[in-house]
């Protein structure tokens, strides 16, 4: 009885991991073009990774709900920016505009940057200055002058009406504008701590054993997209794996902000290829996030080298 018990789990499981695997691969050619989308709408490589994740995982629960497959691209923009905003507001930013506010604005098309110089400053644009655009502006000025969507593919994925998606296109274009003419204050020194740059010279050394000794009792790995594990010896083995691969080289950079290890592949590159992320706790890593498994991420990550 209790044989047949685990056989029934085991084949649930493996039911599951086929579902999952099979849903990944149905979405892995739209991936690179959401996480352009959620990076410019969160303002961070790393949080828009978070938003494409939590969009999959939306999605793919509500798979389970739905008689047929809708049309594949509109339906993840349209989760991916739901998402997205809801994480923009929960972070307290104070700037909002209901979406539908955007039908109200009249479409000046007099007042319009031209086309071609508004995809230019779109996709050139820090991301930060994305977040001072309202809701409605941020998704419709990146859909269209970064991903260079269609109006009628726009109004689809934001739940919009054309001219409300003219209309938030035009105020957005006019505002990323001014802000990029604005110049941007000067970055203050920084230094990386001491920890990161210690924990990337024993990497870079094999020294495993040395790297270890640098964990939190309880540290967490999550190999982004790919598994997670929590506790020393459940992590070990991600140690093990990078043990056996050739040519690499990490080096602390800053990306929005924040520290990283840019790696290197091979240690001559002229770009890293992606980077990881930890969380400390006492001058103990208690958290690493490794994006080898989405090197699309790479593509937005202007990572800074001091």
């Amino acid at each position: 009885m209790a044989s047949s018990a685990s056989d029934t789990h085991d084949a649930i499981l493996g039911t599951l991991e086929e579902a999952r695997r099979q849903f990944l691969a149905l979405v892995d050619e739209v991936r690179p073009e959401l996480h352009r989308y959620c990076t410019r709408m969160t303002g961070s490589v790393a949080d828009g990774e978070d938003v494409v994740q939590d969009t999959l995982a939306r999605a793919y629960y509500q798979l389970s709900e739905l008689k047929e497959l809708p049309p594949l691209r509109p339906w993840l923009f349209r989760i991916a920016h739901n998402r997205a905003v809801d994480r923009w507001r929960h972070d307290a930013y104070l700037k909002t505009e209901p979406l539908d506010a955007a039908s109200e604005i009249a479409d000046d098309e007099a007042r319009e940057p031209d086309q071609a110089l508004a995809r230019h400053q779109a996709v050139h644009a820090a991301l930060s200055l994305f977040l001072q655009l309202a809701p409605a502006q941020r998704g419709c000025v990146i859909l269209k002058d970064v991903l260079d969507h269609s109006l009628e593919e726009i109004a689809s994925e934001l739940e919009l009406s054309v001219p409300a998606v003219k209309a938030a296109l035009h105020r957005g274009r006019v505002l990323l504008r001014e802000l990029s003419e604005v110049a941007p204050p000067p970055t203050p020194a920084r230094a990386f701590q001491p920890a990161l740059v210690r924990y990337a010279s024993l990497f870079n050394a094999h020294d495993w054993d040395g790297v270890r000794a640098m964990l939190a009792d309880e540290v967490r790995l999550d190999l982004v997209s790919r598994r997670k594990a929590a506790g020393r010896r459940n992590v070990a083995p991600y140690f093990g794996n990078y043990a056996k691969l050739p040519d690499w080289h990490l080096v602390p950079g800053w990306l929005d902000g924040r520290e990283v290890l840019a790696v290197f592949s091979p240690p001559g590159a002229a770009r890293p290829n992606y980077f990881i992320e930890l969380s400390w706790q006492d001058d103990r890593v208690s958290a690493i996030r490794d994006f080898y498994y989405v090197r699309y991420i790479a593509q937005e990550a202007q990572i800074e080298f001091d």
